[in-house]
């Protein structure tokens, strides 16, 4: 009972939560998502921040982000990892091997503008509830597959994973301490991006379809999103032929940008240009570093990084994160702390602009979520639903958006096609 405890959460409400029936600039946009884990729900969870109406199709035992705990949601056996980004859609649980569950996939597609999955390659094809078949049904239907590697290639049928790609796209590798080992980054980033660029696709191939009246398949993949992701050091390595490196918080080609250690923590600066540098020697009383001809500039200041990082560390280890913050108000160049979780929901701009939103949850009372960041000034773009228990909306898609009768989704129930 006591590792149940401190395993599982229950918020009290300290935010307003967020109505269902809040405007959307997609409220009239009806989503099939059919992923799990992390790329595919952070793109589906995004269309139902603008409104969408999202219908996660599972299957019988759920997307498997729910069990990636502890810890979990209290009175229900749902991880906060899945919660982190489900919200805005409603959960059916669907067998789509039956006969009875294709044909709800097909009512489905036929009323539905969008489909996001996430299966191997020619999974669902040979289910048939893919592209092929879907299309037909729906020519108009926007059909986006999220895989690990793209729809084609030796490693096309290779399951993919956030850390694989990040890996295998070179970002582990130039993550970490300079003199270390290689790092992963602390959330699944390469997830996230691809789920973003999903999200932005989707857009545009729905503005396309107002165009031309057709729908098309999208194809976003965990590498090849990587791999772009790699920008400057991808660009670097191509023409100059000068392979990425590990610098830790450092910078490979600005000085000084940076975390420093100081009293209580440690302190990320920046200086982008030469009028930032010395405004940060004039508020650290270092003005003598401005005629040091070792610092005139930013190409000299990367090929003394060592003696400028050195003497600008003993100053900054001198005074608090609080008391260079103050120092730092009103500086032109880019600095900030190192923040813990908690340092971040204290931070007093954080609360401010209202980031954190409390939705209501039918099992824990209540759940906190981090909302959208993207503010509209027309249509809203909001946490409007917590994330839902598994199945808890399968009824209510089979009745009031598909229309079945009281009795076909009873028939469904007892022959376990939906739970």
């Amino acid at each position: 009972m006591e590792v149940t405890r401190k395993i599982c959460c229950v918020y009290k409400p300290l935010y307003r939560a967020y109505s269902t029936n809040l405007p959307g600039l997609l409220s009239d946009v009806n989503v099939i998502d059919l992923t799990r884990v992390i790329a595919g729900p952070f793109c589906s969870m995004m269309l139902g921040d603008l409104g969408a109406n999202v219908i996660k199709v599972e299957s019988l035992d759920g997307d498997e982000a729910r069990k990636w705990g502890p810890p979990f949601i209290s009175g229900t056996k749902d991880s906060f990892y899945f919660q982190a980004v489900n919200r805005n859609k409603k959960s059916i649980c669907l067998d789509l091997k039956a006969d009875d569950g294709k044909k709800i996939m097909y009512d489905l597609a036929t009323k539905s503008d969008v489909m996001v999955e996430n299966f191997i390659p020619g999974k669902l094809d040979s289910m048939q509830v893919g592209y092929e078949k879907l299309s037909e049904i729906n020519p108009r239907l926007v059909y986006c597959a999220i895989t690990g590697f793209g729809s084609k290639g030796p490693y096309s049928k290779k399951p993919g994973y956030d850390v694989m790609a990040a890996a295998m796209g070179g970002l582990i590798n130039v993550t970490g301490e300079k003199n270390g080992n290689p790092v992963k980054v602390g959330v699944a980033i390469t997830d996230v991006t691809t789920g973003i660029h999903a999200f932005g696709a989707i857009m545009a191939a729905l503005y396309h379809r107002q165009k031309t009246g057709k729908g098309q398949k999208i194809d976003c993949d965990l590498l090849s999103t990587q791999i772009s992701s790699m920008i400057n050091v991808a660009t670097i390595y191509l023409n100059c032929g000068i392979e990425g490196k590990r610098w830790g918080t450092q910078h490979a080609n600005l000085v000084p940008y940076q975390a420093f250690k100081t009293k209580d923590g440690q302190m990320v600066i920046g200086a982008g240009s030469n009028a930032q540098f010395a405004d940060l020697c004039r508020l650290i009383n270092k003005e003598e570093l401005l005629n040091d001809e070792r610092f005139t500039d930013n190409s000299t200041r990367v090929v003394n990084r060592d003696a400028l990082i050195e003497i600008l560390s003993e100053v900054i280890e001198t005074k608090t994160k609080k008391e260079w913050a103050e120092v730092f108000k009103n500086a032109s160049f880019p600095n900030g702390p190192v923040n813990t979780m908690k340092d971040v929901f204290e931070d007093e701009h954080v609360k401010a602009i209202g980031l954190v939103k409390e939705l209501p949850h039918p099992m824990a009372g209540s759940v906190k979520v981090v909302g959208p960041p993207t503010v509209y000034s027309e249509g809203g773009n909001y946490a409007r639903s917590a994330p839902p228990t598994l199945g808890q909306h399968t009824k209510d898609v089979l009745s009031n958006f598909l229309g079945y009768s009281d009795r076909k989704i009873e028939e469904l129930f007892q022959n376990k096609v939906v739970q």
